[in-house]
């Protein structure tokens, strides 16, 4: 039975897949191109993680980062190897939409990568509405980035 719920990053699992989704995030992305955030960076006060777990075993986690009282981030989305395509990922950004919906959020944005490891992540995005945009925040204009917003306040959002 998946769980959803807010989680500080005091257990070591979450720590670990943290860690991990830092490992693949350098891999992949010129060191100037990876803007996840680390675990000093996800303990933020303007930052809220949710975990999906299967009783303790942890299968993902994703986070919302508060930009402005109207807009929000999705950060750290991260799906356990083990747990890939049991649609974990999908759950955690029904849920961090439903979340951005409840805290009055007119949009939601993101940014991830252009490489092919990011294809999954993108179609997944796209699949809930989002579309491609500008770089937002603090963010330039990046060959190895992708940006994407969801308008909440859209009376006809183009979900799947």
């Amino acid at each position: 039975m998946l769980r959803i719920e807010v989680e500080d990053l005091s257990r070591d699992d979450l720590r670990q897949l943290i860690s991990d989704h830092l490992v693949d995030m350098h891999a992949t992305s010129p060191l100037e191109s990876v803007h996840a955030l680390d675990l000093t960076g996800l303990t933020e006060p303007a930052v809220t993680m949710w975990t999906a777990r299967d009783g303790d075993l942890l299968l993902g986690c994703g986070a919302l980062k508060a930009l402005s009282p109207t807009a929000g981030e999705i950060k750290s989305m991260r799906t356990a190897t083990a747990a890939r395509g049991r649609g974990v990922g999908t759950a955690l950004l029904d849920h961090l939409i439903t979340e951005a919906g409840v805290r009055g959020y007119q949009a939601l944005y993101l940014e991830t990568g252009s490489q092919d490891f990011f294809a999954p992540a993108r179609r997944l995005y796209a699949r809930r509405g989002f579309q491609a945009c500008g770089p937002f925040g603090d963010y330039q204009l990046d060959p190895n980035s992708v940006f994407m917003t969801l308008r909440l306040d859209d009376p006809h959002p183009r979900r799947s």
